[in-house]
């Protein structure tokens, strides 16, 4: 099942299929994008920004971090190239939010381009 939900609907990416993590081995969790695998604070020291700026680009709806049991953001691998992008839009003089909507029609193109090769590889197995 995919998680990706419409932009138009004020809704975060998210990547993948849904998991349960308590049922992942380790090996699941090293191959899983969606894995919150990062704290806040390791996310903003890989790529190089504030822990501000994670937060504004979930204020903006590109990403919606998963909670730790004791409450704190944590950060798959899918969300932390969202947030390079997002980061790469920024150093170019883009506003946060429009960088934001960007990247989010970005995904929803390459989506939609992906489902439009599954229908015509269907379309072309048919005749």
């Amino acid at each position: 099942m995919d998680q990706r939900r419409s932009a138009a609907e004020g809704d975060t990416l998210t990547h993948g299929r849904i998991t349960d993590t308590a049922e992942l081995t380790a090996d699941d969790r090293f191959d899983d994008e969606d894995y919150p695998a990062y704290s806040m604070g390791t996310a903003a020291e890989m790529l190089g920004v504030t822990p501000t700026f994670l937060r504004a680009l979930g204020a903006a709806h590109l990403i919606e971090p998963k909670r730790s049991s004791g409450g704190h953001r944590r950060y798959s691998r899918y969300q932390l190239r969202l947030a390079a992008r997002a980061r790469e839009l920024v150093d170019q003089g883009t506003p946060v939010e429009a960088a934001c909507r960007i990247i989010i029609l970005e995904d929803q193109l390459a989506e939609a381009l992906r489902i439009n090769a599954a229908y015509e590889r269907e379309r072309a197995a048919g005749d």
